[in-house]
């Protein structure tokens, strides 16, 4: 088919999940804007798409009037988005005395207030698409909240609840929400904890697999996705038994800080 026959937005498409995401796109035919903030990270990704099946889109996700004039853009020249995928997020890490306020600021804007910027600014395009869809691409973080990534595990508790409420508001609209939840992946943002992974006892997964499964789940229809493991696991104990996730992480938490000599 055409490549415009299917458009997708992927944001913080300049590396990791979002790079993998737009490949994968790509791979399935897709016409894939590259957005983000990086303009020469977004053309290392557009380099790695077949020729034709991408353009980059500067944007700024936390930036309400950009996210406006963005999808103005998009509206003038294609007519419409077909999945919206949320993906561009930061990371802060460590004891929450610690984190700098305006690090934890730029974080949740990112992770939380972009997706909704983003998706209010883009409605109009989804509506005009015969099988719209918006990704939010989350974390196990947002379900199973850790020692050490609290203010993370906020942020992406957050956009779990936002997708929730989305899916219903918009369900007879014939809009989809996917939430997506991945877990530990080896992108440059991991380089944030990877003093955590073993102790955490963290699985740990390529951008690749990750992107993978989401854009597998999302094409089956599924309302969320979800790795397979023992993080599952743990979100089927903690809904019934939580205490036993208590003890876990806690006892993980003071071998991280016995080791560090905290």
């Amino acid at each position: 088919m055409p490549r415009e026959d299917l458009i997708v937005v992927v944001t913080g498409a300049g590396s990791g999940i979002g790079r993998a995401l737009a490949q994968e796109s790509a791979r399935a035919g897709a016409f894939v804007l590259l957005a983000g903030r990086q303009e020469a990270a977004l053309r290392e990704t557009l380099a790695a798409l077949p020729d034709g099946a991408g353009a980059v889109l500067p944007l700024d996700v936390t930036d309400a009037e950009a996210c406006r004039a963005a999808a103005g853009r998009i509206g003038a020249q294609y007519g419409r988005v077909d999945i919206l995928v949320n993906n561009a997020g930061r990371i802060v890490v460590g004891d929450v005395e610690q984190a700098l306020p305006e690090d934890v600021r730029e974080m949740f804007e990112t992770n939380l207030l972009g997706p909704v910027l983003v998706t209010t600014a883009f409605l109009p395009l989804l509506r005009t698409s015969p099988s719209p869809r918006i990704v939010n691409v989350g974390s196990m973080l947002g379900d199973i909240a850790m020692p050490m990534f609290a203010a993370y595990s906020a942020s992406k508790f957050g956009l779990r609840g936002w997708s929730d409420g989305l899916r219903r508001e918009l369900r007879e609209e014939g809009i989809r929400v996917v939430h997506a939840a991945p877990r530990a992946t080896r992108t440059g943002a991991a380089r944030a904890f990877e003093d955590l992974i073993e102790p955490f006892k963290m699985q740990v997964d390529t951008p690749e697999k990750t992107a993978a499964r989401i854009w597998r789940d999302v094409a089956k229809g599924r309302r969320s996705s979800y790795p397979a493991g023992v993080e599952r696991v743990a979100c089927a104990i903690q809904s019934v038994a939580p205490w036993i996730v208590d003890h876990v992480l806690v006892s993980q938490a003071r071998n991280v800080r016995s080791k560090s000599g905290a």
